[in-house]
């Protein structure tokens, strides 16, 4: 700060045009500033720097020696300046930081990614993953896709996929039971993460009631991407975003019993701060994800036979 005041950084950016371009006059029509402005930007350099820098005759200015042995100087300071905020725009432009949900970014994000890096190849991606909502303010992100509300203070948010759950398994597990017919043949089986409040609201939703969920095993994975995994394996009855596991459903590895899904409000948002919208950067990957999304087939299922 005491630099700034010291170096009048401004009156230095008027004098720099001013010797470059020999006149007070054009210097302001440069700079958006009137002729009276000019000259009393010089005149605070001069008070500076203790001696005249240009000799005002009429029609003409002309560079001092003192000002001559300070203009090449002045001019050599601000294209060093120049550059290195150019180099570190791009350096900021030449990475894009997206902290995702696991889930998402392994069931759709990690699977889609290569066209937008096709897309962009000046731009590397980087991403991380949490569950908790980041705060940019002291962590390194451009951009997060989360799940949520939307509502979220400073952000610009826009909806990216609709969050909808519904039991799935291993059809082999189904056979082990002899095939999930009704809704309470679930029940049978070993629920993964039975403390998962989707739980409650699919089963509700489909008519079951006391469905006794206090009494299981406690698990928590950490991840929906995980619990499918698990599923995958046999190890129960995960509740999952069908919508993210198309293609275990078309391979068979897993089975959607039942058509019913639920939703608990949330769904999946990108979110950035408002002041950044307009970075180049942000602006490339929202408009793709936004393109990928709307294009993107629905996912489609031929569900075993009980």
């Amino acid at each position: 700060m005491k630099m700034s005041k010291q170096f009048a950084l401004n009156a230095l950016r008027v004098f720099e045009a001013a010797a470059r371009l020999g006149s007070f006059t054009r210097a302001g029509e440069e700079l958006g500033m009137t002729q009276t402005a000019v000259s009393y930007q010089i005149k605070l350099i001069e008070e500076n720097v203790g001696e005249p820098l240009f000799l005002r005759r009429p029609r003409q200015i002309v560079l001092t020696e003192v000002g001559q042995r300070l203009a090449p100087r002045v001019t050599e300071a601000f294209q060093m300046l120049q550059d290195a905020v150019l180099s570190a725009r791009g350096n900021a432009n030449s990475a894009l930081l997206i902290n995702s949900t696991a889930t998402f970014a392994s069931q759709w994000l990690a699977r889609n990614i290569g066209t937008f890096q096709l897309a962009h190849p000046n731009i590397a991606v980087r991403l991380t993953t949490s569950e908790k909502l980041i705060d940019f303010a002291t962590e390194a992100a451009d951009l997060a896709i989360r799940s949520g509300d939307g509502v979220w203070p400073g952000l610009d948010s826009h909806p990216l996929m609709r969050i909808e759950f519904t039991p799935m398994l291993s059809p082999a597990l189904a056979e082990t039971i002899g095939g999930v017919h009704e809704p309470r043949d679930l029940l049978k089986l070993r629920i993964i993460d039975a403390a998962d409040p989707w739980w409650r609201i699919w089963l509700e939703a489909a008519g079951v009631s006391e469905p006794d969920l206090e009494g299981r095993p406690l698990s928590r994975l950490g991840a929906q991407s995980f619990e499918a995994r698990a599923a995958i394996a046999g190890q129960g009855v995960a509740i999952l975003t069908p919508d993210f596991y198309a293609d275990d459903i078309a391979l068979g590895r897993l089975y959607q019993p039942f058509d019913l899904r639920c939703s608990d409000g949330h769904d999946y948002w990108l979110a950035y701060p408002h002041a950044r919208r307009n970075t180049p950067k942000i602006k490339a990957f929202r408009e793709w994800i936004f393109t990928e999304l709307s294009s993107a087939d629905a996912p489609k299922q031929t569900p075993p036979g009980n």
